[in-house]
């Protein structure tokens, strides 16, 4: 039996977000764009994903999967459209196919989350040395965020973009055991942005567990 563990739909990518979506360790596939909408499925095994692509194509062939990707125990799966509708028919026919419903998906737990205040100049060099967005720059504020499931880093970041527009995506790190976020901005910019990420990661309907 598949266990669908993220089924995430993710409205409107901001600018930042889908620029970091498109880079060439994220789109293995085709790239997203800007207000663009994005499917963001996880499923176990991690084989099973390839059951999950293959109902979104037949279903719907326009959609653009931007990753497929399997790590060690989890398969996941991006999907995105320029049309919701379309989108949602693909989501559909894909949770029709292995029996399951949206709900069924996990829900998400915050771990973690700070704001740092006047980030030093090595804080900085050191995190951009492995950063996948843009750079932190020395003095600015960063906010840092650590979630399960790892997926649910994606929505937390275009959320978080959307609500504080100033703000620097540092890094998106939604693959793994855990997601994190480095987001970076004035005080009141990064507090804006974790208090959207908290009411949007409280507001998703799942079962409880350990992610």
């Amino acid at each position: 039996m598949t266990e669908l563990r993220v089924y995430l739909l993710v409205k409107d990518l901001a600018r930042q977000f889908a620029a970091y979506m498109s880079t060439p360790t994220r789109a293995r596939g085709y790239p997203p764009m800007q207000g663009e909408h994005s499917l963001i499925i996880e499923v176990a095994p991690a084989l099973a994903i390839h059951r999950i692509c293959d109902l979104a194509l037949k279903t719907a062939p326009d959609m653009e999967p931007g990753l497929l990707y399997t790590e060690r125990q989890y398969g996941i799966l991006e999907l995105h459209a320029a049309d919701l509708d379309q989108l949602n028919f693909a989501g559909n026919a894909i949770l029709k196919g292995i029996g399951q419903k949206a709900e069924d998906q996990l829900k998400p737990r915050t771990l973690y989350a700070d704001i740092i205040d006047n980030v030093s100049d090595q804080h900085a060099i050191i995190l951009n040395r492995t950063r996948e967005a843009s750079m932190l720059l020395p003095g600015k504020c960063l906010l840092v965020y650590e979630l399960e499931p790892a997926l649910f880093a994606s929505v937390a970041a275009n959320e978080a973009e959307k609500v504080a527009p100033g703000i620097t995506l540092v890094d998106v790190q939604m693959i793994g055991a855990s997601g994190r976020l480095f987001i970076a901005g004035t005080r009141k910019e990064c507090e804006r942005a974790r208090d959207r990420i908290d009411e949007v990661l409280g507001s998703v309907i799942g079962r409880s567990g350990k992610g």
